[in-house]
């Protein structure tokens, strides 16, 4: 069983001075002034939104770019296992970590402050878990950032949760947008799939049952859906715990796919894997997105690996970056810090 420690309560003020208030009030002011319908990281059209992580770094285009011949895929997923029908099971377990880690989330700080540039003004926060032991590793843990592509793998939880919910296996169709939104990364498979499970209401219902906390997903696009290291780790343990409301064919079919991601996007919590690991041990989804109002990258990368032997599952978000080289140059480290904080730890 998968053990998770839940959120930290955040901070509360108790009162609010009248200056703040005042300058809340000019901002609404200004929100009111703006015309309707802009909606951030649209890719350059104020009336649409498309998110555009998967395509070249230098495309800003349509979402779908990355192969718009996936709108409608006809080729079907041979030698995917398809998920079949389940008793319900409960969430994967959130409790409270049976020891304590402040001295292994203060290692990592430590490990991080090194890994990282002094010089680099962004955000980045990272959770990993032993699997085996349960014990944990986390730092900037309350910060929450925009999901950019790993969201996709929310979405093929929520379709494949449906589908057992219904008593049936995925369509050809539906194998066919799932595998191309996860392995390629595909914008346009990622929308017929959203669309097709009931949009953000869906997957608030579906997180709900997987244990997630801290993840609220977007009305009008999965990609600006907003959520932490720690709920993410929450999703990799819905796809490898006994304890999953997930059947263990459905949780073996989506590894599958994300063990069978394109070369170029096999980056991110990869860099500790172990070199003459199975190649299957390691199951991953990243997400990079310029933002349109800073001109800086959000890069994410969330998964499953085995270093030094150990299967650690690891979770990585960010924002603030230069470039999308920049972010994952800065992902990497974070990840490789990570997985060696607990590996020392096991020493």
């Amino acid at each position: 069983m998968i053990r998770i420690r839940p959120p930290r309560p955040r901070t509360r003020l108790s009162t609010v001075p009248l200056a703040c208030l005042l300058g809340l009030v000019a901002v609404i002011a200004v929100l009111f002034m703006t015309p309707l319908g802009r909606v951030e990281d649209s890719s350059g059209d104020a009336d649409t939104v498309a998110i555009v992580d998967e395509s070249a770094a230098a495309d800003a285009g349509s979402a779908g770019s990355s192969d718009a011949a996936s709108d409608s895929p006809t080729a079907t997923a041979t030698g995917d296992p398809a998920p079949t029908t389940a008793a319900a099971a409960s969430p994967p377990d959130t409790a409270a970590q049976a020891t304590d880690d402040t001295g292994l989330d203060a290692a990592l700080d430590t490990a991080l402050a090194a890994a990282l540039p002094d010089t680099w003004s962004g955000e980045l926060s990272v959770a990993v878990i032993d699997t085996a032991t349960g014990r944990t590793a986390e730092a900037n843990g309350e910060r929450t950032y925009v999901s950019a592509s790993i969201a996709k793998v929310d979405i093929l939880a929520t379709l494949l949760l449906q589908a057992e919910q219904e008593n049936r296996s995925l369509t050809a169709a539906e194998k066919a947008s799932a595998a191309a939104m996860i392995r390629r990364s595909d914008n346009e498979a990622a929308f017929t799939l959203w669309r097709s499970v009931g949009g953000a209401s869906a997957l608030d219902a579906a997180n709900a049952e997987l244990g997630l906390v801290e993840t609220t997903a977007d009305a009008d696009t999965w990609g600006l859906d907003t959520t932490t290291v720690g709920d993410q780790l929450r999703l990799m343990a819905a796809l490898t715990s006994e304890s999953s409301p997930l059947s263990a064919a459905s949780r073996a079919y989506a590894l599958g796919l994300m063990a069978t991601v394109e070369a170029d996007q096999a980056w991110g919590v990869s860099a500790a894997a172990d070199e003459d690991a199975d190649s299957a041990g390691t199951a991953l989804k990243n997400g990079w997105l310029p933002r349109n109002t800073t001109g800086l990258w959000v890069v994410n990368s969330i998964g499953r690996i085995t270093h030094d032997g150990r299967e650690l599952l690891v979770a990585v978000l960010s924002d603030g970056h230069t470039s999308m080289a920049a972010g994952v140059s800065k992902v990497e480290a974070a990840v490789e810090a990570a997985a060696e904080t607990l590996n020392s730890a096991a020493e």
